[in-house]
């Protein structure tokens, strides 16, 4: 995903993107590294192509330059399609973790689930994020592991 535009909020202190999609984001300039201050204002903003038009560059009052990538706008909104990425990579390092601990065979396993060992290499390989959360629940299913769903209240 590419930024088209990015603004400066002063009045709410924050960062704005709108994506060539059309979406937009907003990110706090609390949470940005330099963080912009009231006596250190954000000067200039803009989508960097040295980051492939997928981050912002801010420059300060000071000279100080910061960047805030694209995926910090997207999971400090909780973009649905950002927050199921972050899951199956989750999943994806405890299937890769109990297939090393499982005394199965990786034959075992692509046996019990129907399916080849290289499908279970793709599976249990976090930078392959082509994979459904079924299949990683069978999986780690298969290795005898119980999969339970937590929701819970967020911290205020």
């Amino acid at each position: 995903m590419k930024i088209r535009k990015a603004r400066v909020d002063r009045r709410r202190r924050r960062f704005e993107i709108e994506t060539y999609s059309g979406s937009t984001y907003a990110f706090p300039y609390a949470k940005a590294d330099p963080p912009p201050t009231v006596r250190n204002p954000v000067v200039h903003a803009y989508p960097d192509p040295e980051l492939g038009k997928e981050g912002v560059t801010y420059v300060l009052a000071s000279g100080a330059e910061g960047s805030v990538h694209i995926d910090h706008f997207l999971e400090y909104n909780e973009d649905p399609a950002t927050m199921r990425r972050f899951l199956v990579y989750k999943l994806s390092l405890l299937a890769r973790e109990h297939c090393a601990e499982s005394p199965l065979a990786m034959r075992e396993i692509a046996r019990r689930l129907g399916t080849s060992p290289a499908q279970i290499y793709r599976l249990i390989d976090p930078a392959q994020q082509r994979k459904s959360l079924d299949a990683l629940v069978e999986l780690l299913a298969a290795l005898d592991c119980n999969v339970d769903v937590v929701v819970r209240p967020k911290a205020a």
